[in-house]
């Protein structure tokens, strides 16, 4: 876990949250040419203290009194206190705010207009439900998703998004107080809209739809919900800039790890944009420079990251390519205060600016700092001929110490050997802050090249568990990739927000592990299809989710499931 004094914005408590319930109502269209599901949805006020003239599903507040009326709500054997209680909320919210009645007749029959307008929605609704003899149909609303309220927002919500169909014979009708303009949509037409600026929605309502746009029917979202009556998804978003606008990510989201690391409690001040001009501060004592090489295999560039501060001096983890003007800023970056240049493979994408970088110190009549790393194999390319100082054994520790004042500071970094991408890659942890430095062998968007003969699938499956280890043994919750933004899928338990985090790099390394795996099936199955075929073959079959220009890539990786296949005893060459 990230030390306190490293943070970069102080502590602060974000609001309570409040319990609440949210319902989608949905029907499906009768249009053949526009076939799929439709959502009612519904204005709400312009004075409203939430989400003013936004188009919302209806939905608010749980009440003390929905958790003491299950005698006259349906109840399915999964469905416990906590979720039967927010579908009574969400089945008296869509009554208050649409004049839309989830209830029952004895005989089953749903209540229709007849029966709405015989009751008033101003008085409670289930006493008024005992008296007519119909029951909440609380059994027929599943949980859809569980979203909650944005850190840095000043009202904040715990709601799950709650499904239901539509009762036939019954039509919406807005209190014209809370709601306005009750409108029947599908997903895709609203998300249009909302994008042409004439259909206002908020972030969840935007990522709900999107994937409500992939159920063909109703009765299949229904049924994907059922299945074990938890969300689909649970989300507590995070905020930073993109473009000098506010840019809003989920947990599966590329950007939201970095978010959580920089501002853990929600202040919106992370600028996500590339750029290469100066360093972007993650934590007090670890800085990322982005080298000016984007490109198909680097995406936005090399990071490399200047861990320490002017007490202890600094050491750089991959100096990337020998681009002047790149290492020119890392030496600035550092004071030239530079105690160690670590590499963490070969590639010339990583470990060329090493030499311009020790150079610079030497010019400016310092201490010349040790080029650490692990020399190249002999199955190394040509262009990733690398030899450094002093090779780095695994397990071995580099400290940076210093004293702040009357304080002593120390930043130590754990090298673990991590063949497989290359079979002189390397991985260092920061011990003290729980962060791991994972150069290419887990990257942020996409999956790393396994080349033979220097790459290594096997080798790469085993480093995986040696990350995983040290995740547990440090408690580490982040991974620094070389390309990309920080790893952390942090999510908070959908029953106790407040809880320590879930998932982390931990997660991040099994998800990864689980998908090399998988693809190793696709491989397998490929190769048991076409026994007799070639590289070309198997890859169209085992990469068919993966865009066919990016095939001439995915061949490399191949070869090396292949490899490691036939190693295993399953097929011969």
């Amino acid at each position: 876990m990230v030390r306190p004094t490293q943070l970069l914005h102080p502590a602060r408590s974000p609001a309570p949250l409040r319990p609440a319930a949210t319902v989608l109502l949905l029907r499906d269209s009768a249009d053949p040419a526009r076939p799929g599901i439709e959502v009612l949805m519904t204005r709400r006020s312009m004075t409203a203290s939430f989400a003013p003239g936004a188009y919302v599903f209806p939905g608010g507040g749980v009440d003390a009194a929905d958790s003491q009326c299950f005698d006259v709500a349906s109840r399915r054997p999964t469905q416990d206190d906590t979720a039967l209680t927010q579908a009574v909320a969400a089945i008296r919210e869509s009554f208050e705010e649409l004049g839309v009645l989830l209830a029952r007749h004895p005989d089953g029959r749903f209540a229709d207009d007849s029966d709405i307008a015989a009751l008033d929605r101003q008085l409670p609704l289930p006493q008024q439900c005992r008296e007519r003899g119909l029951t909440l149909d609380s059994a027929s609303v599943f949980v859809l998703a569980h979203w909650i309220t944005d850190r840095d927002l000043p009202r904040r919500f715990d709601v799950p998004f709650l499904v239901a169909r539509m009762p036939e014979g019954q039509q919406p009708v807005a209190d014209e107080s809370e709601q306005f303009e009750p409108v029947w949509v599908r997903p895709q037409d609203a998300l249009e809209r909302h994008a042409a600026g004439l259909f206002f929605i908020i972030f969840p309502t935007i990522r709900t739809l999107e994937r409500l746009q992939h159920h063909a029917t109703v009765q299949s979202l229904l049924d994907a919900c059922a299945v074990d009556d938890r969300p689909l998804w649970t989300s507590c978003p995070r905020a930073g800039f993109i473009n000098g606008h506010e840019s809003r990510h989920m947990e599966h989201e590329a950007p939201f790890g970095e978010l959580a690391l920089v501002s853990p409690e929600g202040h919106i001040v992370h600028h996500l944009d590339w750029q290469n001009e100066r360093p972007v501060a993650l934590l007090r004592n670890v800085m990322r420079l982005t080298a000016p090489n984007p490109g198909f295999m680097t995406g936005p560039g090399t990071n490399s990251y200047i861990v320490g501060d002017p007490a202890t001096g600094y050491v750089v983890i991959d100096p990337g390519p020998d681009e002047p003007e790149h290492v020119d800023r890392l030496w600035r970056a550092t004071g030239g205060a530079l105690r160690a240049i670590v590499c963490t493979h070969s590639h010339a994408d990583h470990s060329p600016g090493a030499a311009r970088l020790q150079a610079l110190c030497s010019q400016a009549g310092l201490q010349k700092p040790p080029v650490l790393g692990l020399p190249s194999a002999p199955t190394a390319r040509a262009n990733s001929h690398f030899v450094p100082d002093r090779a780095l054994a695994d397990g071995e520790l580099i400290e940076l110490i210093g004293v702040d004042g009357d304080r002593a500071v120390s930043h130590t970094l754990e090298v673990i050997h991590t063949p497989g991408h290359a079979a002189n890659h390397l991985c260092l942890v920061l011990v003290e802050d729980g962060l791991l430095f994972s150069g290419d062998h887990i990257l942020n968007g996409s999956t790393t090249v396994i080349d033979p003969p220097d790459g290594h699938m096997d080798a790469y499956l085993n480093s995986l568990d040696r990350l995983a280890d040290a995740c547990e043994r440090h408690g580490i919750e982040f991974i620094l990739p070389a390309h990309g933004y920080v790893l952390g899928d942090l999510r908070r338990s959908a029953d106790h927000p407040s809880a320590p985090p879930e998932g982390g790099a931990l997660l991040a390394i099994r998800q990864l592990k689980a998908h090399r795996l998988a693809r190793e099936a696709k491989v397998a199955r490929a190769m048991q299809a076409r026994p007799d075929g070639t590289a070309d073959d198997w890859v169209k079959l085992a990469y068919d989710d993966v865009p066919e220009r990016l095939w001439p890539v995915a061949r490399r990786s191949l070869l090396a499931h292949v490899e490691r296949l036939q190693s295993l005893g399953g097929f011969n060459a």
